[in-house]
């Protein structure tokens, strides 16, 4: 039932004036300074800067909610500070209302560590020069806390670095409405990289990286000593880079100006500030499909509308509809003619003379734009010649140096030179053959992928031979239409058809079916289809290498094989090839060999190992006509002898020394009481039957020539046969990414380990 609303107060009668907790009143003002993880991150970075560090490092876990970490090289904080560090109003940068005019730092309200300590379990882990250690300090609500139960919470001695690291973790865990309006971890984590981003371009002398936590690679990371425009180019690609204009605009510049008009008129030094500009802006030639603006006024990252509808304004004309820049503008503007202090996250800030500087540097990116216009505009279209890449087409005509190279030498990429009298009209002489139609830029060696799924070895063309398990003999024969009887399992070769999905009218199968397809992982079903072989890494552990792009995987071969014989099972439902055991095993001999190798287990089911037996044969001889129909297992109800199995992939046999233990399972592994755990059940006990991999033996132990030859076999098998089939048939789930496929090794990764070396 609903609580009750309180009664209201006459409408005559006032409420009553309360003076709020204090605990409500910081949680109240944390939640207007920290409103998302980015926002957070924003303050400690500026905290940062204002330390002088030089190398900033963030980490992040499920996008800043669940772990936010930034460490820092810069001055530190003394220890005696530590016990006031969370309080409100603290701060090391402000101690009158007159240092505002003056003020060259970020921070100055102290509020933003203690806006996080009442949102979040804080922690701060620093040193000074000075001092022979590092302490650690843990907060809540601005005060000190133990970090365990029984200890104290004064800041404990610790090793560390020096400069500071401060840990935020849980987010919002005391404000649940504020953490349910985050749209996602991925969301945030794309805000946190973008501010990461900005402040790396704006602070091109501070190594900035920026990763998610178990992460080796970060999605974030520039050098020291940088500049601006290089780190744009890196952070944000070369497309941008090769089309920035370098903007610059003064309050001196527009006197000089006024001076030349003879318009120049006396004011006041508090009505006229002294500001600089620089910026870079894209030319004409680019066209990104959102505008890009960053704008820093006194090194703080900003919002303003008015400045971003002068930009707009510019570029209209110029650009096509549905086009934006890329802008950086850093202005600097003398502390006394700004306030900072209107925001509570003061990303809004006021200035004097705001219209006409703003008009003054819209006005100086304009003159730039229109330059660099006037020389050359680059369009692209697609070329008529079979093959050819796009072709770069500028306002005049763009001459190349004439190649020097004499007839019949070869060019530096192995291309023979063309003599001038077979020179086709149009083109130059000394061009290369194959330059005649222009080829795609070709990928940095990092990036360059040597290999190729479509690729064949000769050894895929003549299957090794390895003698079949003693427990039977047998011949494969496809839908229950005998073959010439053989004395061994023949693999009939690489079959390119496709194994078609079988018509059925069971609702359980169908739901099964759906199953596999929502399931189904997006990303690692790629790697899966374009994936290239390496090679068996550890035979009797079932582990492989396989390469998709410029990444290397080690996989359980061994589960993702399983996971792909049960789809085949289900594809296949109702409509198997046939394994047919000549001569046929009696069941019960098959299932006592499996129970004795259990030893002491099977007496934990409360019956004896006969008892068992004659359990799961009584079970099987009954379902007799199920398995038969459905799944291709036939057994004769008389003699209780097995027939046939099933075969889910034409090319590969199973290794029938698993049949015992198989018979065995289809006891107590089968769910026989419920028709669609039935079904899934009994597909996933065949194909366990069907899996590659080490087995309990149960008969003699073979010589060292036979396991050499059986190893040999099974490498074919797994190179030859289930890896191509897992590229047509496997739609692997997401469950396999979490202990059966480790990346180890990337190539970009791997030339920046040699660059180091």
């Amino acid at each position: 039932m609903a609580s009750e609303r309180p009664p209201s107060p006459a409408p005559n009668e006032p409420r009553p004036i309360k003076r709020l907790e204090e605990s409500l009143v910081n949680r109240i003002a944390a939640g207007e300074i920290i409103q998302r993880p980015a926002s957070a991150l924003k303050e400690l970075i500026e905290n940062c800067l204002d330390a002088g560090s030089t190398q900033i490092k963030v980490t992040i876990k499920e996008g800043g909610l669940k772990l936010l970490q930034i460490a820092d090289n810069g001055c530190g904080i003394r220890k005696s500070d530590l016990p006031i560090l969370c309080e409100r109003f603290t701060t090391s940068k402000l101690s009158s209302f007159q240092d505002l005019q003056s003020l060259a730092t970020y921070g100055f309200r102290g509020e933003a560590l203690a806006s996080i300590s009442h949102v979040s379990h804080l922690s701060v882990t620093t040193k000074t020069k000075d001092e022979p250690c590092a302490w650690k300090a843990c907060y809540a609500d601005g005060a000190l806390v133990a970090p365990k139960p029984g200890l104290t919470p004064d800041p404990k001695p610790c090793a560390g670095n020096d400069g500071t690291t401060i840990t935020a973790e849980d987010l919002f865990y005391n404000t649940p409405t504020r953490l349910a309006a985050l749209r996602s971890s991925s969301d945030e984590y794309a805000r946190i990289l973008d501010v990461v981003t900005k402040y790396a371009v704006h602070n091109p002398n501070v190594s900035f990286t920026c990763k998610k936590q178990g992460f080796a690679s970060p999605d974030v990371s520039t050098p020291s000593a940088s500049s601006v425009q290089s780190n744009i180019k890196l952070l944000y690609g070369a497309s941008i880079a090769r089309e920035l204009l370098h903007v610059t605009a003064s309050s001196e510049a527009r006197k000089k100006r006024e001076r030349l008009k003879g318009k120049g008129k006396a004011r006041a030094e508090d009505e006229d500030p002294e500001w600089e500009a620089e910026a870079y802006a894209t030319s004409a030639n680019y066209q990104g499909k959102k505008m890009v603006l960053l704008l820093f006024i006194n090194h703080r990252l900003v919002d303003s509308t008015r400045i971003k509808r002068a930009i707009e304004a510019i570029y209209s004309p110029v650009l096509p509809k549905g086009s934006s820049p890329f802008i950086y503008l850093s202005l600097v503007i003398s502390p006394q003619h700004i306030d900072v202090n209107v925001h509570p996250t003061k990303r809004e800030v006021h200035f004097i003379n705001e219209e006409q500087i703003v008009d003054d540097i819209a006005n100086a990116i304009q003159d730039e734009v229109v330059k660099s216009g006037g020389q050359s505009r680059t369009f692209e279209y697609q070329t008529v010649l079979t093959g050819g890449g796009m072709i770069s087409v500028s306002g005049g005509v763009n001459r190349r140096e004439s190649s020097k190279r004499k007839a019949g030498e070869v060019d530096e990429d192995g291309d023979e030179v063309m003599e001038d009298a077979d020179t086709p009209s149009g083109s130059r002489p000394g061009t290369p053959v194959s330059s005649l139609m222009q080829r795609p830029k070709k990928p940095l060696p990092q990036h360059k992928v040597r290999t190729s799924a479509a690729d064949r070895t000769l050894d895929s063309m003549f299957a090794p031979s390895a003698p079949v398990p003693s427990t039977s003999r047998s011949t494969l024969v496809e839908n229950d239409s005998s073959s010439s009887s053989s004395n061994k399992v023949k693999n009939r070769g690489a079959v390119g058809e496709m194994i078609q999905e079988s018509q059925t009218t069971l609702v359980s199968i169908k739901e099964l079916r759906d199953d596999v397809v929502k399931k189904r992982h997006g990303g690692f079903g790629e790697i899966v289809e374009k994936h290239t072989f390496v090679g068996v890494v550890d035979l009797p552990q079932s582990l492989s290498l396989i390469q998709h792009s410029t990444k290397l995987y080690l996989v359980n071969y061994g589960s993702l094989a399983e996971e792909m014989f049960y789809q085949l099972a289900l594809r296949q439902f109702g409509n198997f090839s046939r394994i047919k055991l000549e001569p046929p095993p009696p069941i019960r001999h098959l299932i006592k060999l499996a129970v004795d190798a259990q030893g002491d287990k099977v007496m934990e089911s409360g019956m004896t190992p006969e008892e068992v037996v004659n359990t799961i044969t009584k079970l099987i001889v009954e379902r007799a006509e199920l398995l038969d129909e459905y799944f291709s297992i036939k057994v004769n109800e008389k003699t209780g002898e097995l027939e046939s199995l099933p075969s889910l992939l034409k090319e590969y046999t199973p290794n029938l020394d698993r049949l015992p233990q198989f018979l065995m399972r289809l006891g107590p592994e089968v769910n026989w009481t419920d028709e669609k755990g039935c079904f899934e059940t009994l597909l996933r006990e065949v194909a366990y039957f069907h899996r590659p991999g080490p087995i309990e033996s149960f008969l003699d132990v073979e010589s060292p020539d036979d396991k050499e030859g059986d190893d040999k076999v099974a490498k074919w098998q797994v190179e030859h046969l289930l890896f191509p089939s897992m590229r047509k048939y496997l739609s692997p789930p997401k469950r396999f990414l979490e202990k059966d496929v480790v990346q180890v090794a990337d190539l970009p990764d791997l030339y920046r380990i040699f660059e180091r070396c």
